[in-house]
């Protein structure tokens, strides 16, 4: 009997479920947005089940967090409860947990479940569902009750099945509104495309701005209505607003409209540029910024205010700006964001017609001084050269190469700011000076170069001269320091079609030597002197590379001494040319020619190949140990070739370490301190001592010695030759900055014995002169080495 009863009620229980999820499917299927199902789903299951409460958490998988978006609860006296947790991360709490594991929970006391997280009233047990749709937790459904075993199977098997109906809804849901997104902007894509693609082609094919900018008004004009547009560009450098398109009622104006300074910040296209973002404004809204000071009214007020700012480089950037002054047309977002689109294209072909111009600009200008540069100039000589077959007899060009003065000592001693300020000036004063069909380029450095076409008496070049001469006359205030500009300068002249522009600007700079040669201010003019000269050059330059392949150079070595007992350290090796033809070359002759052209590369590679020869030789035969110092040009501090090259030589010759050291002037390892110091220290495994020559005749070598890696520092000879009775003080500066760097000090040029004599009152540790020993031959020198001098 008891179980035909316990069979009837279950049939009971079984048909109020299936009214119950037949009711909830019935409802849900009649919904179409997610407000509505989330209501329906908490009123129902609060409503039909019996529940006091009835939340529903969205997932959010990027912030791992389930986000309330409907609650239900009762409002009955004796419970009166409401879901307090808005955000739930996962794996916090009971929702938490089945979110993140995708299982049903009931509990019958949560008080026995340390995940539990209580809300403004605690509850006594909990059923919580997630909403799961193809593996992928969308949410979950939490109830809570007050009375402790509440919830049944029934209720969970209910809610299961709710929560699977409310997960296909939901997705349905989305789905459609993901596709009506989806038609709406294909819609709007179809609307803009044409006009959208015109706009980028316009980029690429307007033949110039004004075409561009009128093209591009049209085809706004035909997405909406733009009767009131402009276009404005703003230079950052001179502060000014250039409406460069304007059209007013439909009516295009063909004049650029200037807002400067004094107007400009009262605007609100000033505005838009300090904010950079789009500025939507309504007639209220506009006012508001009135008041709060941000603009004022210039013209008459619109109904409806758009503007957005662009950008083309560092210095431009720009606005394009619509009004309505009709109440019935008002501008919105979708506006906005079409204009913001017009705007990156209006940059884009901006940018591109100004790079265009600055690439042209920069390939043939100097970047300091906004002259022509050496190309530019070689150019405008051939084409001046070509004409002289059409112009009057008697016709020439002439070049004035100008180096000016003291320009290094400006640099190192003030600094390279003040020597870039101070070019600046003196090339502003002789622009100023120079015609219009001349050319005045800079060639490098503080080497100038201006180009007089057409002259027909020469007396227009001393013309020329004398307004130079003229406006450098007067000393210069270049950030706060008074500085006499003086140049010399050297000129040649070209009368001949066939004339080449590169011997020209030869003649010109041999000219300017000579003229620096004299003095300061100097000028010279190119004649058959200098002619000789640059054809020995020319010869040498010629003959160096066969000289080395031939062997026609040889070491001379002059002796290192300790200044207080006479006794041999070392040799300086001096290189000596025996030309076939020419005899013996000096080394001021040829060595300035292989710097400048490069070939002192291979010719020190050449000479510290043989020197290590004579120190191998020299150890073979047991003599003792001592160095030999090679000097070597500052181009070899700007690769770290160099450091493999010597390490090369030691290897070659299996030479003691430190045996063979280098010797260098100051200024070659200040041009590039930093790699200076990495080559230096690449060769510090085989102990090359580094000697500073020439110290204290720069001026920057102070500032710098104490980051320089080095070993050894000469006094100048120029110091020595003052040595009269007592030291000299500026000898005694430079031995105590030795003493506390801990650097070695050669005392070079020592040729009197009361020079000697005063050195050996000091802390100098060694000398070099003809007192002890001039430059002898390999041969000669082995003879000295053990013997004090």
């Amino acid at each position: 009997m008891s179980n035909k009863i316990d069979t009837n009620k279950a049939l009971e229980i079984k048909t109020e479920q299936l009214s119950i999820i037949n009711q909830f499917s019935s409802s849900l299927l009649q919904l179409d947005t997610l407000e509505e199902l989330f209501k329906c789903v908490t009123t129902e299951v609060v409503n039909r089940l019996g529940f006091v409460d009835c939340v529903i958490y969205l997932a959010d998988e990027s912030t791992r967090t389930l986000n309330q978006v409907a609650s239900m609860g009762i409002d009955d006296e004796r419970y009166k409860y409401r879901a307090q947790r808005k955000t739930i991360n996962f794996n916090e709490g009971i929702t938490g947990f089945v979110a993140t594991n995708g299982e049903a929970i009931i509990l019958g006391d949560v008080s026995a479940d340390n995940r539990y997280i209580a809300d403004e009233r605690p509850a006594q047990s909990e059923l919580c569902v997630p909403l799961i749709y193809k593996e992928r937790i969308l949410g979950v459904i939490d109830c809570e009750h007050p009375i402790k075993d509440y919830f049944t199977n029934a209720h969970l098997e209910i809610l299961t099945t709710v929560a699977h109906l409310l997960s296909a809804k939901i997705n349905q849901v989305n789905t459609v509104s993901s596709l009506q997104k989806t038609v709406i902007q294909l819609n709007d894509a179809q609307k803009l495309e044409n006009s959208l693609l015109q706009i980028a082609n316009l980029t690429y094919e307007a033949s110039n701005l004004n075409v561009f900018f009128e093209s591009l008004h049209n085809i706004i004009n035909g997405l909406l209505r733009a009767d009131n547009f402009f276009i404005g560009l703003y230079d950052k450098q001179i502060d000014i607003l250039d409406i460069v398109y304007i059209v007013e009622e439909g009516i295009h104006t063909n004049t650029h409209q200037k807002i400067a300074k004094n107007q400009l910040k009262d605007t609100a296209s000033y505005y838009l540029l300090q904010n950079e973002q789009t500025l939507l404004l309504d007639k209220q809204q506009y006012m508001q910024h009135i008041e709060q000071g941000h603009f004022k009214m210039v013209g008459r007020q619109s109904e409806s205010w758009l503007g957005v700012q662009f950008k083309t480089n560092e210095r431009i950037s720009g606005v394009i700006v619509i009004q309505s002054y009709d109440s019935n047309l008002q501008y919105n977002e979708h506006d906005g964001a079409l204009l913001t689109y017009v705007s990156r294209q209006i940059s884009m072909a901006l940018d591109r017609q100004l790079t265009r111009q600055e690439l042209e600009h920069r390939a043939l200008h100097d970047e300091l001084t906004g002259l022509a540069n050496r190309s530019l100039l070689i150019e405008r000589i051939k084409h001046a050269t070509l004409r002289l077959a059409r112009a009057k007899k008697g016709t020439c060009h002439a070049l004035m190469y100008l180096d000016f003065d003291r320009f290094k000592s400006i640099n190192d001693s003030l600094g390279h700011e003040v020597g870039d300020h101070f070019l600046i000036k003196i090339c502003e004063l002789i622009k100023s000076t120079v015609r219009s069909t001349d050319t005045f380029a800079r060639l490098g450095g503080d080497e100038f170069a201006i180009f007089m076409e057409n002259i027909t008496h020469k007396n227009q070049v001393n013309e020329a001269l004398k307004r130079i001469q003229t406006v450098l006359s007067k000393p210069l205030n270049v950030d706060g320091h008074l500085l006499q500009a003086s140049t010399s300068i050297g000129i040649a002249y070209s009368d001949k079609v066939d004339d080449e522009a590169y011997v020209l600007l030869q003649q010109s700079d041999a000219a300017m030597y000579e003229a620096k040669s004299t003095g300061r201010g100097q000028v010279k003019f190119f004649n058959n002197t200098m002619r000789k000269k640059l054809k020995t050059h020319a010869d040498i330059e010629n003959d160096l590379q066969h000289a080395i392949e031939h062997n026609e150079f040889e070491l001379y070595f002059q002796s290192i001494f300790t200044i207080s007992t006479g006794d041999i350290v070392g040799f300086e090796a001096l290189v000596r040319w025996h030309h076939p033809n020419k005899g013996f070359v000096s080394p001021n002759d040829f060595i300035p020619i292989a710097e400048t052209t490069g070939q002192i590369i291979n010719l020190d590679l050449h000479l510290l190949d043989l020197a290590a020869q004579h120190i191998s030789d020299w150890h073979q035969q047991g003599y003792r140990f001592l160095k030999i110092t090679v000097n070597v040009s500052s181009r070899h501090f700007a690769s770290l070739d160099f450091v493999a090259q010597i390490h090369a030589i030691y290897n070659k010759y299996q030479l003691p370490l430190g045996s063979l050291c280098l010797e260098i002037t100051e200024s070659g390892l200040i041009e590039n301190l930093a790699l200076a110091t990495q080559i230096i220290e690449g060769l510090s495994p085989l102990k090359v001592r580094l000697c500073l020559d020439d110290f204290g005749t720069g001026y920057s070598a102070l500032g710098y010695l104490h980051q320089l890696p080095i070993h050894v520092l000469k006094i100048d000879k120029s110091f020595i030759d003052h040595l009269q009775d007592s030291t000299n003080p500026l000898v005694e500066a430079i031995l105590s900055l030795a003493q506390s760097l801990k650097l070695a000090v050669v005392a070079e040029g020592i040729e009197t014995a009361e020079q000697l004599a005063i050195l050996q009152t000091t802390q100098c540790d060694f000398g070099q002169g003809f007192l002890k020993s001039k430059p002898v031959t390999a041969k000669e020198a082995i003879a000295l080495i053990d013997k004090p001098l």
